[in-house]
């Protein structure tokens, strides 16, 4: 996968920049945040204002777009981020953005790799090191991992963050819970699903749970204060930062994008409140399973898989989040394909999702030793089940919540 997406991929973004006069500068997408971040805390300057949005392109993209220039981007790169995102960024603001990206480089691959075991430990499932290193491996090996880490999203970082929460709260450390779940709102798109789920769980059994709600009520309320004591209104600037983010790049979610095809402009929107409302009921459900147990564990697995199914951003790496429900699926396959044929049918089209970004890789690479413009052409062979495999993720997690096997499980846990 690394070698397909250093030669192949890259390969082919630099032939088709210099065919089509498209700007090339950093391609971070860790830069505007740091810039913004180093803008306000050292020089006192809106993050959010033109002049600013202005530097973060020439630093992203080598120069100011222009949109007289048709193979110019659309993304303008600017700071559309909760302001509170900088207090994050404050420890690396003095140091030059090379020696930032090195450092974010490394320490994006770390925390992906720990949400292996921070996963782990929150399903309450327990592997030997040799399953969590082929699991560790194969989570750094595939697309959206390797994609967050070469863009240095901050997607994958709010993984990391939602992935010690989960495992916070079923190790019983619901204060400390409720303060990474806080954090984790610096992408409020990627946390909400997941804040709702645990609210509404900690609300299920108040006395034993209020910890995390004050966790997160606490932490929560000390970065909007401190925010708007760095940048008072920033509530209003960060609003209007998103709706001109939606309006020049056109976001649209997994579902819309699946949807809109065969039903038109509204139908992505109308399945993905179905879904909502699906997910929300099955969550009512299991509100009172304690954290140990598989209804908790399947609460996580359906929450974040429609998180990545809804949020109006289909980029490959937000499903990252995918990864509870694929470790669910993994320990409960016996119970969700004894279901019924459907169910296997459903189960075998999503492994063959899951794996099919290796096969392709693997393919590209063989194929870049015999020709490498071929290859280019190739290009866009791994991505082809993004769209597919978040739906076939989300229903066999709905599935795993209610299959018989699970609910022995959830039975013998809270025994």
């Amino acid at each position: 996968m690394w070698f397909y997406v250093n030669r192949v991929l890259v390969g082919h973004q630099l032939a088709d920049a210099a065919a089509h006069d498209r700007p090339r500068g950093n391609l971070s997408d860790l830069y505007p945040r740091w810039l913004g971040a180093r803008e306000l805390l050292l020089h006192h300057r809106n993050p959010y204002s033109d002049d600013v949005a202005l530097e973060i392109q020439k630093g992203y993209y080598g120069r100011a777009l222009d949109s007289t220039r048709p193979g110019d981007p659309q993304d303008r790169q600017g700071f559309a981020y909760p302001v509170y995102v900088v207090f994050l960024l404050s420890p690396i603001i003095g140091f030059s953005f090379h020696t930032v990206q090195l450092f974010f480089y490394w320490l994006l691959i770390a925390l992906t790799a720990a949400t292996v075991p921070l996963w782990l430990r929150a399903l309450n499932w327990r592997l030997p090191c040799a399953g969590i290193a082929i699991g560790i491996a194969l989570t750094l090996g595939s697309v959206p991992a390797v994609q967050g880490i070469k863009l240095q999203q901050l997607s994958l970082l709010v993984a990391a963050l939602l992935a010690g929460s989960a495992a916070c709260v079923a190790g019983g450390y619901l204060f400390c819970g409720g303060v990474l779940l806080a954090l984790a709102t610096i992408k409020p798109q990627l946390a909400w699903p997941m804040v709702l789920w645990l609210l509404l769980w900690s609300a299920s059994d108040w006395k034993a749970r209020r910890r995390l709600v004050f966790g997160f009520a606490a932490f929560m309320g000390a970065l909007l204060i401190a925010s708007e004591l760095a940048l008072p209104g920033w509530m209003k600037m960060f609003l209007e930062a998103i709706r001109q983010y939606h309006q020049y790049t056109q976001n649209e979610s997994v579902v819309d994008q699946l949807v809109n095809w065969f039903l038109g402009s509204h139908g992505g929107q109308i399945l993905a409140a179905i879904a909502c409302l699906a997910s929300a009921l099955l969550l009512w459900k299991v509100r009172r399973e304690a954290s140990t147990s598989a209804g908790f564990a399947a609460g996580l697995a359906v929450a974040l898989a429609l998180t990545v199914l809804v949020v109006p951003m289909y980029a490959p790496y937000n499903q990252v989040l995918l990864l509870p429900a694929i470790f669910l699926l993994t320990r409960d396959r016996v119970a969700v394909t004894a279901a019924s044929p459907a169910a296997q049918l459903l189960f075998g089209a999503a492994v063959l999702a899951l794996a099919w970004q290796w096969i392709a890789s693997l393919s590209l690479s063989a194929l870049w030793f015999v020709s490498p413009d071929l290859a280019f052409k190739g290009w866009k062979a791994p991505f082809y089940a993004t769209f597919a495999l978040p739906v076939l993720i989300y229903a066999l997690a709905m599935l795993a919540a209610r299959s018989p096997g699970s609910v022995l499980r959830a039975r013998a846990s809270a025994e």
